[in-house]
């Protein structure tokens, strides 16, 4: 596993310096969360949080596998202590220059997301995974009976991730009126440094940790809410390619629901 973890480290070392991640780190992109938080969250993702969480200001956030800190910014100007983790440092670097340019106080640990050495127990209201972070991960149990011992009693825990129906599946070419082609089985789980888990994986790790589930929301992607288009393909496609990519008569893949979000509390 530590072979395994140094390569996953080595390659968002590598990829958060890429052109293409950049992106997430333009004035553009940090100025719209400072605008408005929301929009760093899938609108029903926020609708659950502010149901289940209730009010931000003070409420203590950990954002572990924090990846492009978007929702760790929008927690802050929402009012909360957030604390940022992730395995990657370079991630959390550039993540710190964004915060201390804006005076912005959120706490970053460097720390693995399946141990979270460097976090104490009971500390939390609420723990936010978002955006692809499960595909990282080659211990879910271990991830979620963390992520259990660091929430207060009554703290939720929210995840909002790729929904594992979409994995066997090549991505669609929205540019292109292509079938959608497949790849892999579904319960074909572990693909080396990669891990496509299920959702019965994914769900039975959560109950066995001892959290409960209060709340299971599959969705389709809303207008600017495909990874497509967080990943750059807004620029690089006319207005009627992107609105293909949301109709499933052209990209077949968008019949799928495209993101899995579940609400957890430690009761």
């Amino acid at each position: 596993m530590k072979k395994v973890n140094q390569q996953i480290i080595d390659s968002w070392n590598k990829t958060s310096d890429s052109d293409w991640y950049k992106a997430y780190r333009t004035n553009k992109a940090i100025d719209a969360i400072i605008k408005n938080p929301a929009s760093a969250f899938h609108p029903m993702v926020f609708a659950l949080l502010k149901k289940h969480l209730g009010k931000f200001k003070g409420k203590q956030i950990f954002v572990p596998s924090s990846g492009n800190n978007h929702a760790v910014f929008a927690f802050h100007l929402l009012g909360a202590k957030v604390t940022s983790s992730d395995i990657s440092q370079r991630q959390l670097e550039n993540a710190q220059v964004i915060a201390e340019k804006h005076g912005w106080e959120i706490n970053f640990l460097l720390d693995n997301t399946m141990t979270l050495d460097f976090s104490d127990d009971s500390t939390y209201d609420l723990v936010y995974t978002s955006g692809g972070v499960f595909v990282w991960i080659d211990d879910l149990q271990s991830m979620f009976n963390n992520i259990y011992r660091v929430l207060k009693s009554g703290g939720i825990y929210v995840s909002h991730d790729i929904h594992p129906f979409t994995r066997p599946f090549a991505d669609s070419d929205p540019a292109n009126e292509s079938s959608v082609i497949v790849k892999k089985p579904y319960d074909h789980t572990d693909l080396g440094i990669e891990k496509h888990w299920r959702a019965q994986d994914l769900l039975n790790a959560i109950i066995q940790s001892g959290l409960s589930i209060k709340h299971i929301e599959e969705m389709y992607p809303e207008f600017g809410t495909y990874w497509f288009e967080s990943t750059g393909g807004r620029d690089r496609l006319s207005e009627d390619e992107l609105k293909k990519l949301y109709d499933w008569k052209t990209n077949p893949l968008a019949a799928l629901p495209a993101w899995l979000s579940v609400v957890s509390r430690k009761d």
